[in-house]
C-alpha cells in the first residue's frame, strides 16, 4: 500500500512524465512551436541567458554554451516556456544553442542559436587588495581548475552527496545534505574549490546550524580557504526562511540570491560573524527576515552585517525597506578591517547604510532611496571615505555619533564615541541636516573634500573621542577604482542591482508614504511570506501543461430529472483499492486547558500561559497555551503516516517542524507526517493552544470477502472545476443541501475528522453515520463511488495538496 508522501511523490512523477505537448494548454494558450524560438536571449555579468517556447513532439533539450553542452540541471520549465542560464562565462561574445529532442536525438533542423554578449563583474574594492573574493571562479569570470559545483534545489537539499576529503592522508567520507558537505570542508582537508548553484525557491533544509547554512573553516589561523561561492541560477533562487553565515573563512563569494523571510538565530540574512578575508556579496535582494525580539527588528534583524573581517566588498544588492541594512564592526574591534561598499540600492530601507565602528570603509556609488531615519553612521574611531553617492530624501545623509546633526537631536543614532567622514562629490536631494567641517569646524557630520584625492588634516577630530581620519584612500593600501558620476548613479544601479534581471519578485513602493514609514509595509511582508516559484520543472524535458482547469461556464452544472441508479448494483471492490485505516485521532491529541504540559504521547517541555487569550476549535474554548519560545521543546513519534492539526492563537501562528517553518492560516496549521521521530520548535514567538496527531495504517489482512459494498448514494453532483465530466443527473426526491468536496460531517469545512469518519464509516464501524449529503460530499476523488481514494484525497485536501 502507497502512504500519502508515496502517494504525493507518484503524483508529482505523472506530472513530470507528461509527453503530449498540446496545442493549447489549459486555461493559457501555449502554443507548440515547429522549432526553437528564443523570445529572449541575452548576456548579463558572467552569465548568458535564454527563453523559448516548447518544441512540438520535443521530449528535451540540450543547450550548448561556444560549442560545449552544458548541465541539463540548468534548464527550467516555467508555465509556457523553458529557459537556461549559463554561469562561468568570461566577458565577451558568446553563442548560445538549444536543440531539441526528437524520440530522444537531437533534431538540428529546429535548432537555434544566438550570439550573446555577456559583461564582467565589477571586482572592484578591497575584496581584491592582498588576495581574492572570487570564491570558486578565476577573476575572469570562470570556473577554477578542479572546482567542484554541487546543485541544490528544494527536492536535493537533503540528498545531495558529495566526498569530502576529511583527513591528510586524502581518505574520502561521503556526506549527504548541503550543510553536512559544508561541515565537512571546515576540517580544511579538501583543497578543490567549491561552487554551489542554488536553484528555485528553497525552504530549510533538514539540518542548518542554529537556522542559517554555515560556511566555516576551523579557526582564526585555519580559515577554509579553497575558494566557496553560493550562487543562485537565475532570476528566482530563494533562501527562503533560513540565512547564511560566514566565518574563519578566507576567499567566499555570495552572489544571485533572493534572502526572505529569514528566521535564524542569528537573523542575519547574510552574516559575516569573525576572522573572515576576502569576502564578496554581490547581487543578491535582502527581503525582511522575521521579526526579531526586539522593538527595532520588526523587519528582521539586520539584512548585511560584516563583523572583525577584513579586506570585504558588498556590490550590487538591492535593499527592499530593510530595517538595519549593513552593520559594520564590533565594539572590541581594534584593526582597520578594510571593507568596501558600492553601487548598492537601499531601496527605502531605514538605517545603518553602513553603520560602521572602528573599522575603515569605503562607500561609493550608492543610491540611498529614501531612507526613513539615516544614510552612513561613524562611530568609535571609524573612518569612512562616502564619495559619489547619490541621497534622495535620506534625511540625514551622514552622522558622527554625538556630533552634527545627532547632536541636534536625542542621542538617536549612538551614544558611542564619533567616528569621521571624507565627503566627496554626493548629490543630495532633500536632505533634512548635513553639516560640513566647514560650516561647523567642532560639531560636524563629514568633513567636506575638495578633491577625491585631497587629504584630511590632523587637526580635523571628532567632538567625542578626539578621533582624527586615517586618509586610508590617499594612502598605498588604496586599490585603484573610477567612481561614476553621482547624477548617474540612480539608473546604473537600478539597472544592475540585485538578482538577474531585477529578481522575478516585483514592489513598486509609494515613496509619499514608504519614504519616511519605517514601519513594516504590511502589503510587502504578506507577499513575502506567500511567495512561490513560479518553476514548474528543473532539468530538460517534455513540455508540462499548465495544472489549472479550463474555465467553464459558472453556471449550475447540466441537470435533468433522470433518476440516478442506487450504487448497489454496482458494488465497489476493495482489492482495488484497499481501505487506510486511521488510528483514532484521540489518543494523540493535547488539549493544553486540559493536560498542560502532561502526556504519554508527547515529550513537552516550555512555558504555560493564562494570560494570552483564548482560542475556539470544535467547539472547544481554550483557555490555556503552551508559549513557543527558544527553549521550547515537543518531540513524538508518529506511528505512522498522518496527518498533524495545530492550532495557535495567532492567525499567523508558525511553527518548525524538524526545522522547517510553517505557517498557520487563520490560526489553523495542518502538517503532513510521515512515520517515525519528529519535533516541533519555535519559529516566530506565539501561543499553542491544541495539536492533534491522526495516523493511517495498512489493516491487517483477514480472510474477509474480496468486495465489500458501500452503502448506497443518494445522490451526487458535479464538482464545476472538472472540465470533462459528462452530464450528471440529481435525485428529485432528495436534493443536496450544499456541496463541500470532503466535508463529511456537514461542518462547512473540510479537516482530519471528515477522512477519519469515512474511514470508520468504510470499515463498518456500526457507531457512525453520514448523511445523504455527507456521502455526496465524502465522493470526492473525481471517480464514481467511495473508497480509499476519497479518503486520501481529503487528506490532499487538508494538506493543500489539491
Amino acid at each position: 500500500m502507497k502512504t500519502i508522501n508515496q502517494l504525493a511523490a507518484l503524483l508529482c512523477s505523472a506530472a513530470l512524465a507528461v509527453t503530449a505537448i498540446p496545442s493549447v494548454s489549459s486555461g493559457n494558450a501555449v502554443f507548440a512551436a515547429d522549432t526553437v524560438s528564443f523570445t529572449v536571449a541575452d548576456g548579463w555579468f558572467e552569465t548568458a541567458y535564454a527563453e523559448w517556447e516548447p518544441v512540438s513532439g520535443a521530449t528535451g533539450y540540450q543547450v550548448y554554451a561556444d560549442g560545449k553542452q552544458i548541465d541539463s540541471i540548468l534548464i527550467r520549465q516555467y508555465r509556457s516556456f523553458y529557459r537556461v542560464d549559463i554561469p562561468g562565462l568570461k566577458a565577451g561574445s558568446h553563442t548560445v544553442k538549444v536543440v531539441p529532442l526528437i524520440s530522444g536525438k537531437e533534431d538540428a533542423s529546429k535548432a537555434k542559436e544566438q550570439q550573446v554578449t555577456v559583461k564582467a563583474h565589477d571586482r572592484t574594492g578591497f575584496g581584491w587588495v592582498n588576495g581574492s573574493s572570487s570564491g570558486a571562479y578565476n577573476d575572469d569570470g570562470t570556473l577554477k581548475t578542479g572546482a567542484v559545483v554541487l546543485y541544490v534545489t528544494e527536492e536535493t537539499k537533503n540528498t545531495v552527496s558529495l566526498d569530502v576529503v576529511t583527513d591528510s592522508k586524502g581518505t574520502k567520507t561521503k556526506q549527504t545534505g548541503i550543510q553536512n558537505i559544508l561541515t565537512a570542508y571546515q576540517k580544511g582537508t579538501d583543497s578543490r574549490p567549491l561552487c554551489i548553484r542554488c536553484i528555485g525557491n528553497i525552504t530549510d533544509p533538514a539540518v542548518l546550524m542554529d537556522g542559517d547554512l554555515l560556511i566555516k573553516g576551523s579557526g582564526a589561523s585555519k580559515r577554509l580557504s579553497c575558494g566557496v561561492t553560493i550562487e543562485g541560477i537565475g532570476r528566482d533562487t530563494v533562501f527562503n526562511g533560513f540565512g547564511l553565515r560566514i566565518a574563519n573563512c578566507s576567499g567566499v563569494e555570495i552572489r544571485n540570491i533572493g534572502f526572505m523571510n529569514c528566521n535564524s538565530g542569528e537573523g542575519d540574512d547574510v552574516g559575516l560573524q569573525q576572522n573572515n578575508d576576502h569576502v564578496w556579496v554581490h547581487n543578491c535582494d535582502m527581503f525582511y527576515g522575521d521579526a526579531g525580539s526586539d522593538a527595532d527588528q520588526a523587519k528582521g534583524d539586520g539584512a548585511l552585517d560584516t563583523k572583525t573581517s577584513s579586506y570585504i566588498t558588498h556590490t550590487y544588492n538591492h535593499f527592499w525597506d530593510n530595517g538595519k541594512c549593513n552593520l559594520q564592526g564590533m565594539k572590541s574591534e581594534s584593526t582597520e578591517n578594510y571593507i568596501t561598499y558600492h553601487h548598492n540600492w537601499y531601496d527605502h530601507s531605514d538605517s545603518r547604510h553602513p553603520r560602521i565602528r572602528t573599522c575603515t570603509v569605503h562607500i561609493y556609488n550608492n543610491y540611498f532611496d529614501g531612507n526613513a531615519k539615516y544614510g552612513v553612521g561613524v562611530t568609535m574611531g571609524a573612518s569612512a571615505f562616502v564619495d559619489s553617492n547619490y541621497f534622495r530624501n535620506c534625511p540625514k545623509p551622514m552622522m558622527s555619533s554625538m556630533q552634527g546633526t545627532d547632536a541636534q537631536g536625542d542621542g538617536t543614532f549612538s551614544g558611542e564615541t564619533g567616528g569621521i567622514i571624507k565627503a566627496y562629490n554626493n548629490i543630495m536631494v532633500d536632505a533634512k541636516s548635513y553639516i560640513t567641517y566647514q560650516d561647523n569646524n567642532q560639531s560636524f557630520d563629514a568633513y567636506e573634500a575638495g578633491n577625491a584625492k585631497d587629504t584630511v588634516p590632523a587637526s580635523v577630530k571628532t567632538l567625542s573621542g578626539g578621533t582624527a581620519y586615517n586618509n586610508f584612500d590617499t594612502s598605498a593600501i588604496m586599490y585603484s577604482y573610477k567612481a561614476d558620476a553621482p547624477a548617474d548613479v540612480p539608473a546604473i544601479v537600478t539597472a544592475g542591482a540585485g538578482r538577474v534581471q531585477g529578481g522575478d519578485f516585483k514592489w513598486q513602493f509609494n515613496n509619499a508614504v514608504d519614504d519616511a514609514s519605517y514601519s513594516v509595509n504590511t502589503a510587502l511582508k504578506s507577499a513575502l511570506v506567500n511567495y512561490k516559484s513560479e518553476i514548474v520543472a528543473i532539468g530538460s524535458g517534455s513540455y508540462v501543461a499548465p495544472t489549472e482547469p479550463a474555465e467553464t461556464e459558472p453556471a449550475q452544472p447540466a441537470v435533468t430529472t433522470a433518476p440516478q441508479p442506487e450504487i448497489t448494483a454496482a458494488p465497489q471492490v476493495t482489492t482495488a483499492a484497499p481501505f487506510i485505516q486511521i488510528l483514532p485521532a484521540s489518543e494523540f491529541n493535547h488539549n493544553f486547558t486540559e493536560n498542560g504540559l502532561s502526556s504519554n504521547f508527547y515529550q513537552i517541555s516550555g512555558n504555560l500561559s493564562t494570560s494570552k487569550g483564548t482560542a475556539s476549535y470544535r467547539g472547544m474554548t481554550l483557555t490555556q497555551c503552551l508559549k513557543m519560545e527558544s527553549a521550547t521543546s515537543i518531540g513524538f513519534n508518529a506511528p505512522a503516516d498522518g496527518v498533524m492539526t495545530l492550532v495557535f492563537g495567532e492567525a499567523a501562528g508558525s511553527v518548525k517542524l524538524d526545522g522547517q517553518k510553517h505557517i498557520a492560516s487563520d490560526g489553523i496549521l495542518t502538517l503532513q507526517i510521515s512515520a517515525g521521530a519528529h519535533s516541533l520548535t519555535k519559529a516566530d514567538s506565539c501561543n499553542l493552544f491544541y495539536m492533534a496527531l491522526a495516523c493511517m495504517i495498512e489493516p491487517q489482512q483477514t480472510e474477509q470477502p474480496a468486495e465489500t459494498t458501500l452503502p448506497a448514494q443518494a445522490e451526487t453532483t458535479v464538482q464545476p472545476q472538472t472540465t470533462t465530466v459528462p452530464e450528471t443527473t440529481v435525485s428529485e426526491t432528495k436534493p443536496v443541501i450544499s456541496a463541500l468536496a470532503g466535508d463529511v460531517d456537514e461542518s462547512g469545512e473540510v479537516d482530519v475528522s471528515d477522512a477519519v469518519i469515512l474511514a470508520r464509516f468504510a470499515t463498518g464501524d456500526p457507531s457512525v453515520r453520514i448523511t445523504d449529503n455527507g456521502l455526496v460530499n465524502a465522493d470526492c476523488d473525481g471517480i464514481a463511488g467511495l473508497n480509499s481514494f476519497d479518503v486520501i484525497h481529503i487528506l490532499r485536501i487538508i494538506t493543500g495538496l489539491v
